[in-house]
Parts: structure tokens; sequence; C-alpha cells
């Protein structure tokens, strides 16, 4: 082969090589950060902003809601209570539904809210990773479970998901014409499912699974260690037309396609949780809400009742400044 011929072959292989690598992962500026004060049982796993008005919620807790009156330092939690009926009847199978059952004797909340969205109108929509359930909580305090599709669980579980107990449905999100919503599934497989609603009954056009992928990364809070953990996302948010998954092991907030789940962008957050003082015993991160807009992200933490490095007990918010460009940026 002639020298020149060659050389251009190289040149045009490590072309293609930097267009396939990954773009630089653009770390996340944190403003401030908030102890969350009033929560008897604590356990952030929820938060929306709902007419003006913050609100969260704690998996351990089935009858209220949180308002958080925003402070300086420490936010104050208000409770808003509301009577849940029974929950639909499930469709997973026993075994699941009695390790549930069984969780919640031990630790308290039987229907483990997990997640919590608002559509323009004021209704509150709070998922249930116990029953795979959505409680819709009007403005008047109202409460009643919709009725979701039979084929949702069912598709769920044929692509890998809803398998395991504890890592079942996580996160939620809802448009604001409250026409279409998105549930992710937690891990082992974690995935995106979305419903549509139609004549006012919510329904799978066109299937409910979005996305569903398996695989393990090393904890970016463990640098040192070899383990491995199962990928997962933590919750959801939705702007500009875009999806935003909260993904707990990674450190990360990424951008997706909301009729494919396909991942566009992604923006980390690790040196925030890597900083002095601020390490949780737990490898794979403590962040299970998210809530999104232009000027910026906020992260709900669950610290499961265990105190972080600087002895912190408290739940916590985190508040980052949106990256450069905003979030719809390329």
């Amino acid at each position: 082969m002639r020298p020149s011929l060659a050389l251009a072959l190289l040149l045009l292989a490590g072309g293609a090589h930097a267009a396939e690598s990954p773009a630089p992962v653009v770390e996340l500026e944190l403003l401030a950060e908030h102890p969350i004060t009033g929560m008897a049982a604590g356990n952030l796993s929820g938060l929306t902003r709902c007419g003006g008005e913050w609100l969260a919620l704690s998996d351990r807790e089935d009858d209220r809601l949180y308002r958080l009156q925003p402070g300086d330092g420490a936010w104050q939690a208000e409770a808003e209570t509301f009577s849940a009926p029974p929950p639909p009847p499930s469709a997973l199978p026993w075994g699941l539904r009695m390790h549930g059952w069984l969780a919640s004797k031990l630790r308290g909340g039987e229907l483990d809210f997990e997640s919590l969205a608002c559509d323009a109108k004021g209704n509150r929509y709070l998922l249930s990773e116990a029953h795979v359930a959505l409680l819709q909580v009007g403005p008047s305090g109202m409460a009643e479970w919709l009725e979701l599709p039979a084929s949702l669980i069912r598709q769920a579980r044929a692509s890998g998901m809803l398998l395991r107990h504890n890592a079942l449905l996580e996160g939620l999100v809802i448009d604001p014409a409250g026409d279409r919503l998105w549930l992710a599934a937690e891990r082992e497989r974690r995935g995106l499912l979305v419903l549509h609603k139609i004549n006012g009954r919510w329904r799978c056009t066109g299937g409910c699974v979005l996305m569903s992928e398996a695989g393990q990364r090393r904890s970016p809070l463990a640098p040192q260690s070899e383990a491995r953990y199962p990928r997962s996302f933590g919750d959801l948010a939705f702007w500009d037309g875009k999806l935003f998954s909260l993904e707990r092991l990674e450190q990360r907030i990424c951008r997706r396609d909301p009729n494919t789940g396909a991942q566009e962008k992604c923006w980390s957050f690790v040196a925030a949780a890597l900083a002095s003082g601020r390490s949780y015993p737990e490898p794979y991160g403590n962040a299970e809400a998210l809530w999104l807009d232009q000027d910026g992200a906020w992260l709900g933490l669950d610290n499961n009742g265990m105190a972080r490095a600087d002895g912190e007990q408290r739940s916590l918010l985190w508040q980052f400044k949106a990256p450069p460009g905003g979030w719809s940026a390329p």
C-alpha cells in the first residue's frame, strides 16, 4: 500500500473513531442545599411544583402530601392530608404482592408512594410502587385511583420489567394538559412506559413500552471499587416538549425523546455528591425526586434514615443551575 494511501486511511479511521466517541458530560453547578424540616417520617421520594407551590411526599406516609415553604436555609414542610380509598386489585403476581405487604409492615407506607406530578388543572398524581397504581388527588383534596389499562403490567413484564420486589415503578411525570403520562421502571430491567388519555380513559396507544434495558455500571460515588450495580431510573421530569430522567447510579440527568425514550444528552451532578461531607454509605446514590425548569433542576434526596458524612440526617433538596445553553441545547 502506498504511504499516502495508508496515511489517508489512518486519518479516516481516526476521524470515524472520534465521531463515535461520546461527548463529555457537563457537570451541573450546585447553587444551594436545603434541609427539609417537618416531614415526620423523612424519606422524601417525590417533588413537583403545582400552582406556584412546592409539593413533596414521603414513601413512608400514605395519607399526606407536604407543602414546602422555601427559606434561606432549611425549608419547612407543612402536611396536607387526604384519604386514599383502598387500592385497585393488583395484576402483580402473588409473590411480589406479599413481598410488598411484608415490607410495609416493617417500614411503614403500605402504598409506598415514590413519585409525584401535577397537571395544569392542579390535579396531583401519586405513584404507588407497591401496587403499580396511580392515585389522583384533586385540588379539593378528593382522592381516587385511576383506571389503568390491564395491558400495562403485562407489556412491562414481557419486556423484562417489574419482575423484582422493590424494583417496580419509581418515576412519574404528566404533560401540563394532563393527556399523556410517562412511568419509569426502576431497575433490573429499567425502562420507560407511556399512557395516553383518550375519551377520558388511559390507554396504551401503539404499546405501553417505550424502552427497556439491562446493564450494570460501576458507581462514580465509589471510584476505588470494582463493584457493579444495576442501572436505574429514580424519577422523571417534562420540560419544553422533552422528557428528562434522573439516573441515580450514574449521578446524572438525561434528556430523552418523549416518543421513543431515546437518550439525547446528559448532565452530571457527581461533583456535588462527592463534595466534602456529602457522601452517604450507599454507593448507588440517594437522589429520588426531580423537578426541572428553564432556570435549573431540583433534586430531592431520600437518605433512608441514614446520616451522611457530615452528620446531616434530614431529607435534602439540591438546587442546580441550568447548563450553558439550557436544557434544549444540542
